[in-house]
């Protein structure tokens, strides 16, 4: 007998969700919840910092140690192997607490005497830093400035056919204002893309950013600028796309001792400070010494189960691992208890993130562009709540794993939503009214039979399980595609009908 059919014996359980990703059908049946629950939840290591941290480490000089790094997922596997490729040895030790990662770095040269081709599939992180890291293979073995070393050779970043449809020109642009040289080997803007390294070391570096189509864009920039000789300085024209994600670069370099000046709004110096009057000093950049560095748990996968209390009347979840001390999380996404804070969840900051779910939800209206991947996740909650939800700032979303606002109209419209795409100035927000036959505090009387399309995205397969816990006969196409950053995400998700 599973979990949860000790919760719900009256239910013949067509499915363990504890089982191995490839044991599970598809499409994957979820089997709503008739009662308050209570679970705790530990998320696997965030996405974000781990990919940051990887690389800083890979760069790093010395040997690193990343404890409860997000090690087993997709993306996480993909830049791992890519490091590993490029010279930097990378260690998994298993212990009672999660993964430990031990990386030994390169000393700011990557190690590569022939061109080599970095295939990273669809993860969108490890191909925007790797593409900007790749400039810094060709310097002589101690890291330092110098002329190229003989025999290095460009690197060439791909991934997969979605990879292929995401821009990358306002990268490349800024990594050839580097010395870089960029060559588009399919269609221009686009990977794949072959990067030959940087061969000017002497130049100021200053880059001006606009709205950006991904603040990945920044990250990857900020990430190289400790072996830059002169650092990096970073203007922002426009305003900061998801700049939370920018700061959680900033603050990491900061926690590992990177000297900086952030004047934000206006620009980030990464690298050597500057004399008097203003001018950089000319030394050899300051590199990253080794680290070690506990990762927090994934805000973004523990919104999912946050959203599920919050559909539960009566239901509680905590989320440990969040609220890390004084210094609070690297990650934007933990804000998105504000947002259920303000449709009538009560959360609890002791122990942890407890999230109550309330008698009934209230409809609200939130700039997301803070945290876009919790979008998914407010968006089906909108579908439960009392009146008409706008989420705001989602133009980002477009360019992710699939286009995400597309997908989110065309499968919640199978619920009976209305949802609509709005443009503001060059924005885009959700509008989004429940459908009528699903009261907002009880389960209504949904179809017998709903699949739901997940476009490969693990986003869209784990927001759209939790309609699931309130609808019949919800089923998940491609349930297997949550491995990308969450493989044990349906395990957890059984865990609330224990």
């Amino acid at each position: 007998m599973t979990p949860i059919q000790r919760f719900l014996p009256d239910v013949e359980m067509p499915v363990d969700l504890s089982q191995p990703l490839e044991s599970l059908p598809d499409p994957l049946p979820i089997e709503p919840i008739t009662r308050p629950f209570a679970a705790t939840i530990q998320p696997p290591g965030s996405k974000s910092i781990t990919n940051r941290a990887l690389l800083l480490a890979a760069l790093a000089d010395g040997a690193s140690t990343l404890r409860g790094a997000l090690v087993d997922a997709d993306d996480a596997k993909v830049m791992i192997a890519a490091l590993r490729k490029l010279g930097a040895k990378i260690e998994v030790q298993p212990t009672d607490r999660g993964d430990t990662l031990r990386v030994v770095g390169v000393n700011g040269s990557w190690r590569n005497d022939a061109e080599i081709t970095l295939d990273l599939h669809n993860a969108g992180t490890a191909t925007r830093f790797l593409a900007a890291a790749a400039i810094l293979a060709g310097r002589k073995g101690d890291g330092h400035a110098g002329t190229l070393d003989a025999g290095h050779a460009p690197i060439v970043i791909d991934g997969d056919e979605r990879m292929r449809q995401r821009p990358i020109r306002e990268l490349t642009d800024a990594l050839e204002v580097l010395h870089a040289r960029v060559e588009f080997l399919g269609t221009p803007g686009y990977p794949p893309i072959r990067i030959h390294p940087r061969r000017d070391w002497m130049d100021p570096e200053e880059l001006t950013f606009g709205r950006t189509a991904s603040s990945q864009f920044i990250s990857a920039v900020l990430l190289i600028a400790p072996w830059l000789e002169y650092g990096l300085t970073v203007r922002f024209g426009r305003g900061i796309t998801s700049e939370p994600y920018v700061s959680m670069t900033i603050e990491l370099l900061r926690r590992l001792k990177v000297p900086l000046i952030d004047n934000r709004p206006a620009s980030v110096h990464i690298g050597h400070q500057r004399d008097p009057e203003g001018r950089p000093f000319p030394s050899v950049g300051p590199g990253v010494k080794a680290f070690d560095l506990d990762i927090e748990p994934d805000a973004s996968g523990a919104t999912y189960f946050q959203a599920a209390a919050a559909l539960v009347p009566g239901a509680r979840v905590t989320i440990t691992g969040l609220d890390l001390g004084p210094r609070g999380s690297l990650q934007g996404d933990a804000r998105f208890v504000s947002l259920l804070t303000a449709a009538g969840c009560r959360v609890e900051r002791s122990g942890g993130l407890t999230v109550h779910g309330p008698e009934r939800l209230c409809a609200v209206d939130r700039d997301l562009s803070d945290m876009p991947d919790t979008a998914m996740t407010a968006a089906v909650l909108a579908c439960f709540a009392e009146g008409a939800t706008t989420l705001r700032g989602l133009r980002t979303l477009r360019v992710k794993e699939t286009d995400r606002l597309a997908a989110l109209r065309t499968e919640l419209t199978k619920l009976g939503a209305s949802v609509e795409i709005c443009t503001q100035g060059d924005d885009e927000c959700l509008r989004i009214t429940p459908p009528p036959a699903l009261p907002p505090s009880t389960r209504g009387p949904g179809p017998s039979t709903l699949s739901f399309a997940t476009y490969n995205d693990h986003r869209m397969a784990m927001a759209l399980a939790l309609v699931g816990l309130r609808v019949p006969g919800v089923a998940i196409h491609n349930p297997a595609c949550v491995a990308k950053t969450y493989p044990h995400f349906w395990r957890d998700l059984a865990r609330l009908y224990a």
